[in-house]
């Protein structure tokens, strides 16, 4: 390190001293030069006649010395005298000074602060405008991706286009009619049921990848975290991953069951679609 770097990093530490320990020290220094010129001789003064000179008139003296006043009536009139007074003159001078850097710091560093949280302020607002600007858009892709899992979750003669609740406690047995088409009002395809949960799932984890990429979600995290993981899982579990309606309908039962997995996957993103439609809705309301 060389000097100049030496001389900079002593001054940033001293620059980063608080103001109130400068303050302490400018006035502790006065008791102790108080002290040390009520040890010299008084004949090293030129006192005032019938002035005092115990401690308490050395601190007087100390306190007029230190800032800079010089009333006159205590003079130093030799050597030592002379001396200590000049380095408390210097020493008093030098706090100042250090003082009023450590307040000119610590403005800034308030002002940086503040600054920052100006910055912080300004950020989350315009983070909130985007997402409640998002949100209807986001919420009507999963209700309906869950109402594509009601369809495929619950048996064609059970299923009530108009209350389409999704029941996350279904069995796999609940599953048999996937591959009929959902009969739901939103779905006048003749598509089975499960390729619309599939393609729902698709365009409900677009929609929150698009929302991750255009709102810094990690204000709130657990929003992040179900997004995150919602896109993850659609991302593993695509429609090749579908077994064939031959294949389910051919199971004997000696092996696992095909829709296994499926019925997993849905359990899954279904729990993760309502719990991120739980906390737009949360954040709509705000």
């Amino acid at each position: 390190m060389t000097l100049s770097d030496r001389i900079r990093h002593t001054f940033h530490v001293i620059s980063n001293v608080r103001p109130i320990y400068w303050i302490c020290l400018y006035i502790a220094l006065m008791p102790v030069f108080a002290l040390i010129y009520w040890a010299l001789p008084d004949t090293q003064f030129r006192i005032p006649d019938g002035a005092g000179t115990d401690f308490g008139s050395w601190l007087y003296y100390s306190i007029v010395t230190i800032t800079t006043l010089g009333f006159g009536d205590y003079t130093p009139a030799h050597g030592w005298a002379q001396a200590v007074t000049a380095v408390e003159v210097m020493c008093g001078l030098t706090i100042l000074g250090f003082f009023l850097n450590a307040v000119g710091s610590m403005k800034s560093e308030i002002d940086v602060t503040a600054e920052i949280e100006k910055q912080r302020a300004l950020h989350e607002a315009q983070t909130k405008d985007r997402i409640q600007r998002a949100i209807p858009r986001v919420i009507h892709c999963l209700n309906t991706f869950l109402s594509y899992c009601y369809a495929a979750t619950t048996p064609a003669e059970k299923r009530d286009d108009n209350d389409p609740k999704f029941n996350p406690d279904f069995k796999i047995e609940d599953m048999k009619d996937i591959y009929k088409p959902t009969g739901l009002e939103i779905d006048h395809t003749d598509i089975p049921a499960i390729n619309k949960v599939m393609r729902a799932a698709s365009s409900t984890s677009l929609a929150l990848d698009q929302l991750q990429t255009a709102v810094d979600l990690s204000l709130w995290p657990d929003l992040l975290e179900y997004c995150f993981t919602f896109v993850a899982d659609c991302q593993m579990f695509t429609e090749n991953d579908l077994p064939s309606e031959q294949y389910v309908k051919g199971h004997d039962g000696t092996t696992p069951h095909p829709l296994t997995s499926l019925s997993e996957f849905i359990r899954h993103t279904s729990s993760l679609a309502r719990n991120i439609e739980t906390e737009l809705t949360k954040i709509a309301s705000e």
